[in-house]
């Protein structure tokens, strides 16, 4: 009996030490930070969208400007440059190859309005788009700003055992959720 009671009290010493041990490493784990979700347009990475951008505003720089925005976006630019003549004030954005789609997505991506399908069988992209002189690249910066607020960041995690009891509560409520979304 003598022994029975020594190998529970055994287990029990090398469970409390345990737990300890635990408790003192989740003192200083902290979770691993997620990237905020944002409703950013970006190409299919599975689905090349080759995009053509034509300065057809006469605003010095604008083109330039739209294909890093489009870059950025994981659109394929393959050529921007100048149009023809300088006459546009409003942008507009063409399907080249009957997908009307993707020329909504660029449109979305540089917050142009305007798209429509006009096919052309000598074009090599999928999409034109063609910069207005009204087209004003800080519509972008400030829909990113509105985005980035939307964002709450999660306050850090307190020390001590009020931080490992709220750690261990999100743990399980996370674990509840993934568990009743099956």
């Amino acid at each position: 009996m003598a022994r029975l009671l020594r190998g529970l009290a055994l287990v029990a010493v090398l469970g409390g030490l345990a737990v300890l041990a635990g408790s003192a490493a989740l003192q200083w784990w902290e979770p691993p930070e997620t990237a905020p979700v944002t409703a950013d347009v970006v190409a299919n990475p599975r689905e090349r969208v080759r995009v053509e951008v034509l300065n057809a505003g006469g605003v010095a720089g604008m083109a330039r400007e739209a294909t890093e925005v489009l870059r950025d976006g994981g659109f394929d630019v393959v050529e921007f440059g100048n149009a023809g003549a300088f006459d546009r004030d409003s942008s507009l954005v063409l399907a080249r190859l009957g997908r009307v789609d993707l020329a909504s997505m660029v449109a979305d991506a540089l917050a142009i309005s305007t798209y429509q399908d006009e096919p052309d069988s000598t074009a090599y992209v999928d999409v034109t788009v063609l910069l207005g002189s009204t087209w004003d690249p800080s519509i972008l910066i400030e829909r990113e700003v509105e985005r980035a607020q939307d964002t709450v960041a999660a306050p850090p995690p307190e020390p001590g055992w009020r931080g490992f009891l709220s750690r261990l509560r999100g743990w399980a409520d996370g674990l509840n959720q993934a568990g009743s979304q099956r």
